[in-house]
């Protein structure tokens, strides 16, 4: 039950990522609404396909569908009221990559798949739906970026992992995957955290 409202918390998080987005662009309501519920729900499409699971997890519960579709009207009425988008933007973006990896990476844990395989699905999870939004909102994709994007959420995956593998009844394994993420993530984006320059790939 944790895991099924950790979902559906991440996908209302990336949801409002998704209309924050599009908010110069001068779309109409069915445009942003439509770039909210792709932002929400790639990801856990991309796994669900790439796994071949018997039904992709908002078509068999449309329950993830509607929190999608509710989550992407209701922000485009109330955003903009808000002065600080790019501040909600950020917690938003790194609070749903955090629950969309973890969630992730317990979802493929529990069906039957190797930990190699489940932190891959995970950190893909986690940031195919923002790089969806970035690209259809002709932003440069986070990922892409030198800040940690993936890193964090590499960590968060890999530590559910082995959370899972030594103590595999303690409840909050995903809280504490969750937040390592989300820490991660804001610690990155206020306090710069980049990879030294001997790790980065430049142009010569």
């Amino acid at each position: 039950m944790l895991l099924y409202f950790l979902g559906m918390f991440g996908i209302a998080a990336f949801a409002i990522t998704g209309v924050i987005s599009s908010g110069k662009k001068d779309m109409d309501l069915f445009s942003v609404v439509f770039l909210g519920m792709v932002t929400s729900l790639g990801g856990g499409t991309i796994r669900d396909t790439v796994l071949s699971v018997e039904a992709v997890y908002w078509v068999k519960d449309t329950s993830y569908l509607w929190v999608a579709f509710l989550s992407s009207v209701l922000a485009f009425f109330t955003v903009r009221f808000i002065d600080d988008k790019k501040a909600v933007f950020h917690y938003a973006d790194s609070f749903g990559l955090a629950l969309f990896t973890v969630v992730a990476t317990e979802k493929v844990l529990n069906l039957g798949f190797s930990p190699m395989i489940a932190i891959t699905m995970g950190i893909i999870t986690g940031v195919a739906g923002g790089i969806i939004r970035d690209v259809l909102s002709h932003r440069p994709p986070l990922v892409l970026g030198r800040e940690f994007y993936a890193t964090p959420a590499f960590l968060g995956a890999l530590l559910l992992v082995l959370l899972e593998k030594n103590i595999p009844v303690h409840e909050f394994n995903s809280i504490y995957a969750v937040a390592l993420v989300f820490i991660l993530r804001v610690f990155a984006i206020h306090k710069d955290l980049y990879y030294p320059s001997w790790l980065l790939y430049k142009k010569r």
